[in-house]
């Protein structure tokens, strides 16, 4: 095994090479073309070998291989019968090795799909240190990925395709974006999967369409998937799961437990809906994902690395996804996974304000003085100020005309600089563009035009409309991780 070998020539091996034919030889002390092989001549002598049986590894027409057969001592030499079983184990062999050779370079092809269409690096803020691993030789279908969403929280997903190959890895791609640009628009777990499952349906029904002797028309399309958004101001992570990919959160104290309730898969008939459910992960806490079932009920019931808490303070992530590889047995069936591992910090608390709104128009201007009081504590700059006491401005005026109160505006000054506005009524706000005429409908659109990025989120029983703002190096925090 492993032995790399020149074949001498012309020998019986180099004339199989050369016809494809097989060859049957009467080994003696008058065989001459031993003289060319001096090393195979000794090992013959040596074992007694008498007759030989070349037969080259065929498959249409390129040679793949060679297999040489001895008889030695007293058993009787290889006849032509002999000689048609070989050829048809050869050719048998030979299949066999170019289907594996095939599946090689498939696998080595759907892999590489798939490092491309995982991110590189993660994408989460300093609140939420996290770290990424692919278990050698992992499933194209399985994916991770992390999203940095307004207001300092973090989203974090994990899932897997059934199924092998370029198909799974495709299929993975459309669902990974699909959560990427979903997750823009604020949606809560639960919702986000719903909708995920919907168009999982839909790639479900185009595969439906495809030509009747197309494979991937008679596989039907399943998927697991967990995802969560982490919030480092309150120290909550609401999560929820399509299949049995259930989240393992561990405490700082070095409890293990799992975090989320298992929903229908994605691409399935059921229609149960999904449920979200919030757990504190405050400081300290390290959530744990991955694409195996298998593995995360390992690493719940074996906590093993898991349940070190000194570990967690200074130890790097990536060393505890090794350590988490390491603890697990050989032969438990563990096959692929992709696995993210995320902790927790402590968002600090100079860092963002919360003051309570009367619904009073006269509340505007206060809110004004406010904000600029404290934006020069923080150090900002007076142009990226004066537009964020605009922004202010317009936030808390649309809120206190079409809002319900209770209302609080919230700021935050991390690498970006953030002002929310919360008010408890349901109607969601449009931008529109004003007519010349027009004395009102400006608002939103002077907000648009001020910040980098706006939107609106429902957390029952209130709503937040957020804008967020670039800084600029000079006013970014000191300190962040």
């Amino acid at each position: 095994m492993g032995d790399v070998r020149c074949l001498a020539g012309p020998t019986p091996f180099t004339q199989a090479l050369a016809d494809l034919r097989p060859r049957l030889e009467r080994l003696g002390t008058a065989t001459p073309w031993l003289a060319a092989d001096p090393a195979l001549a000794e090992a013959i002598r040596s074992s007694g070998a008498h007759s030989l049986l070349v037969v080259p590894l065929t498959l249409r027409d390129a040679a793949l291989g060679i297999v040489s057969l001895y008889r030695t001592e007293d058993s009787p030499a290889f006849d032509e019968d002999d000689r048609a079983l070989a050829v048809e184990v050869a050719t048998h062999t030979a299949l066999c090795i170019d289907n594996a050779r095939r599946y090689t370079h498939e696998h080595t092809i759907a892999a590489t799909v798939q490092r491309r269409l995982l991110p590189r690096r993660p994408e989460a803020h300093a609140w939420l240190e996290t770290a990424y691993l692919s278990l050698t030789g992992a499933d194209p279908g399985a994916w991770y990925d992390t999203t940095a969403l307004a207001s300092a929280r973090t989203a974090i997903v994990v899932g897997k395709v059934a199924g092998r190959g370029l198909n799974a890895a495709a299929t993975m791609g459309q669902l990974r974006t699909a959560v990427r640009s979903m997750s823009a628009f604020e949606l809560t777990p639960d919702e986000l999967l719903a909708r995920l499952h919907d168009t999982a349906n839909r790639l479900a029904a185009e595969r439906a369409h495809l030509p009747y002797g197309d494979p991937l028309r008679h596989e039907e399309l399943r998927a697991d998937c967990a995802y969560a958004v982490h919030d480092p101001l309150t120290g909550v992570c609401s999560m929820a799961a399509a299949g049995h990919l259930t989240p393992l959160i561990v405490r700082p104290d070095g409890t293990v437990s799992a975090a989320a309730a298992a929903g229908p898969r994605l691409g399935s008939s059921d229609g149960t809906p999904f449920a979200a459910v919030e757990i504190d992960a405050q400081a300290g806490s390290v959530l744990v994902f991955t694409s195996d079932p298998l593995l995360t009920s390992y690493l719940a019931e074996n906590p093993g690395p898991l349940a070190a808490p000194s570990d967690y303070a200074d130890r790097p992530l990536q060393d505890l996804c090794d350590a988490l590889v390491y603890a697990i047995p050989a032969g438990m069936g563990v096959h692929d996974a992709a696995v993210i591992v995320a902790r927790a910090q402590d968002f600090p608390s100079d860092r963002f304000v919360a003051w309570p709104i009367d619904a009073d128009p006269a509340a505007v201007a206060e809110a004004r003085r406010r904000t600029r009081g404290q934006l020069a504590e923080w150090n900002v700059d007076d142009e990226t100020a004066y537009d964020t006491q605009l922004i202010v401005s317009e936030l808390v005026t649309n809120a206190i005309r079409y809002g319900s109160p209770p209302l609080e505006l919230r700021l935050i000054h991390d690498r970006s600089l953030t002002c929310e506005m919360r008010d408890a009524g349901s109607a969601a706000p449009h931008l529109r563009h004003a007519g010349t005429v027009d004395e009102g409908g400006r608002g939103l659109f002077i907000t648009a035009q001020l910040a980098q990025a706006w939107g609106t989120r429902f957390t029952p029983p209130a709503k937040t409309i957020w804008a967020e703002q670039t800084l600029s190096d000079a006013n970014e925090p000191e300190g962040l991780p």
